[in-house]
């Protein structure tokens, strides 16, 4: 393949709609040390979208046909549907191969905890794709709480918030349980790792899901407080029917408080094409969109100091995977810390349904 090294760890890719042809494969090219070499889809328009926007990848319709050729391969890439993704991982383990699977890597803490056994008997690294890890504000926050700046936090925002009044369908919103659809394994998945990433596991855990929109299957605004065993509470909302947007974090401590709005413009970027590497200032924002830091004003009213804003690096993900298989690197993000996430994501579920604060 054009411009592949001998020494090039050659990928294969479970699935093409949007994870897999938006994040997955733009960031694996992007990457060095990796090669894109096959692409799994049964949709013949997206196997000639991937051939056309990757030349010299292979496409074939089914994952046997990939775990067939293991031999000739270095590591797979499971962006499908979320129901496949426990039965996939399992199938890429067996066969002996490295797996990196899209969040959330299963319904249920305990398939992501026999599949970190599965892959540690193994020998095999198995890692998990939570992106927002490197979100520009994310990487920001991290830095303010290691340099002090916030004093002690004493509560966490986070909103993950959208306008979309009428349903797109598809198994993202299914009411089936078996999809393993709604906004809280969707977006929940993000906010929660996040949170449990920077202050630590999750105590107890209370939780409000409601599903607003007309034809609805499934919860489509969903709020979890988490109280963290370090003392920290996590709020956290997901939506979809948010017709004004909060504040992305608003972080409050003893010290000062960091707000921040807007998402980071990263996946905007690859949804219009724009590739690592070759856009200049990947990741990057505007001035105008800067936190602030400050205490006793509001931010909109001026209060505070603009924070510049890192940059965003979805690129390190993949990166720190490469490291991971070539040079005994840390795995970037392992099934253990997603099975913490989604031991919360349970919890959440009881919490709604039950009317209660579950401790765990």
């Amino acid at each position: 393949m054009e411009g592949m090294t001998a020494a090039d760890l050659r990928v294969g890719l479970v699935g093409y709609g949007l994870a897999g042809s938006v994040f997955h494969a733009p960031l694996i090219a992007a990457t060095e040390g990796l090669t894109l070499d096959t692409v799994v889809t049964s949709n013949p328009e997206r196997q000639e979208q991937a051939r056309a926007e990757f030349p010299d990848v292979r496409t074939v319709a089914g994952a046997d046909e990939l775990f067939a050729r293991a031999a000739e391969l270095d590591l797979i890439v499971i962006a499908s549907p979320n129901k496949t993704h426990v039965p996939l991982a399992t199938a890429a383990l067996e066969a002996g191969l490295p797996v990196v699977v899209d969040k959330p890597i299963a319904g249920t803490a305990a398939e992501a905890r026999e599949l970190a056994a599965r892959a540690e008997e193994r020998g095999l690294l198995l890692s998990v794709f939570q992106n927002r890890r490197w979100d520009n504000d994310f990487l920001t926050l991290r830095r303010l709480l290691d340099e002090g700046e916030l004093g002690d936090v004493w509560r966490f925002e986070s909103r993950f918030e959208r306008w979309r009044p009428q349903p797109k369908g598809g198994w993202r919103e299914s009411g089936d349980p078996a999809e393993i659809g709604g906004l809280l394994y969707d977006l929940g998945s993000h906010v929660v790792d996040q949170a449990l990433t920077l202050f630590g596991p999750a105590a107890s855990v209370y939780a409000e899901a409601d599903v607003r929109r007309p034809g609805a299957e499934i919860d489509d605004d969903t709020f979890i407080a988490i109280t963290h065993a370090n003392g920290v509470r996590s709020h956290l909302y997901v939506s979809a029917t948010t017709a004004q947007l909060g504040p992305r974090f608003r972080v409050l401590g003893s010290k000062a408080g960091y707000v921040k709005y807007g998402l980071d413009p990263q996946e905007a970027a690859l949804r219009e094409g724009e590739r690592p590497g070759t856009a200049a200032g990947w990741g990057r924002e505007p001035e105008s969109l800067w936190g602030r830091l400050g205490a006793g004003e509001s931010p909109v009213t001026g209060g505070g100091s603009p924070v510049p804003t890192l940059p965003g690096d979805y690129p390190a993900y993949y990166a720190a995977v490469t490291r991971a298989l070539t040079e005994g690197g840390t795995n970037p993000v392992t099934a253990l810390e997603a099975a913490a996430a989604l031991d919360v994501l349970e919890a959440a579920r009881r919490s709604a349904h039950d009317g209660v604060a579950v401790q765990l």
